[in-house]
């Protein structure tokens, strides 16, 4: 029990603080916590279980159709992944406690970003369950690792896609938007898990990729969170 309340701990303090982080971002009418809070939980619960579900129906017909099972498992990682878990995460921001809280258009990033760090937090939690056999030093390195660059990628995803929805309901875009901002949410973490699984990058090569790539999204969307939340502010 008190290992599993030290992974516990160790997986979802990077994501917490992360989240009052982006939550902060804003200087203007910042999100109440109870909506980040919905938002975080939904990520790390019912995002997790929906894409997990979603995963295991769509990679039967990939292992059914590729012998090799690299390949099979690559596609899975590059594709049928990204599909799945940006498709779940979003769907916090429709929840009435957090789509009630939508009302300028920088509030899709954040709660998006939040959606996506939740599920970072259940996903590291995972992860670090498995890194333990591989001995206590590299166990910290892999947390590390996931700690950075798969919390940063989940939560600049989803943000993209929170970000479209929140110009939806402002009516700046069409629901089109939506999808539009989904498909580049899914890019962005296809590419991130495809620097991942290229091995002829070789392996710390692609785990530095991953990580500046990750970095640098979550930048841009500090930058826009910021960017937006300045101009709703000259208008008062």
């Amino acid at each position: 029990m008190i290992k599993f309340i030290m992974l516990f701990i160790i997986s979802f303090l990077p994501p917490a603080i992360y989240a009052i982080w982006i939550r902060n971002t804003e200087k203007y009418e910042r999100e109440p916590w109870h909506a980040i809070f919905i938002a975080f939980l939904w990520g790390a619960s019912i995002a997790i279980i929906a894409s997990l579900i979603l995963e295991i129906l769509l990679s039967i017909p990939v292992y059914s159709s590729f012998k090799d099972y690299s390949i099979a498992s690559f596609i899975i990682a590059v594709i049928i992944a990204p599909f799945a878990e940006e498709l779940t995460k979003p769907l916090a921001l429709s929840l009435k406690g957090v789509k009630k809280e939508i009302n300028e258009v920088e509030d899709g990033l954040v709660y998006g970003a939040i959606a996506g760090l939740g599920f970072s937090a259940t996903e590291n939690l995972f992860y670090a369950m498995g890194f333990l056999s591989y001995g206590l030093l590299l166990f910290f390195i892999l947390v590390a690792i996931r700690s950075i660059g798969g919390c940063l990628l989940h939560a600049s995803a989803t943000a993209l896609t929170g970000y479209g929805y929140s110009k939806y309901l402002m009516g700046i875009e069409k629901f089109s938007a939506v999808l539009h901002y989904f498909i580049l949410a899914m890019a962005i973490h296809s590419f991130y898990n495809f620097v991942l699984s290229f091995e002829l990058l070789g392996g710390l090569t692609g785990i530095f990729i991953a990580i500046i790539f990750a970095i640098s999204c979550i930048r841009y969307v500090r930058q826009k969170i910021i960017e937006l939340d300045r101009m709703q502010e000259n208008l008062l």
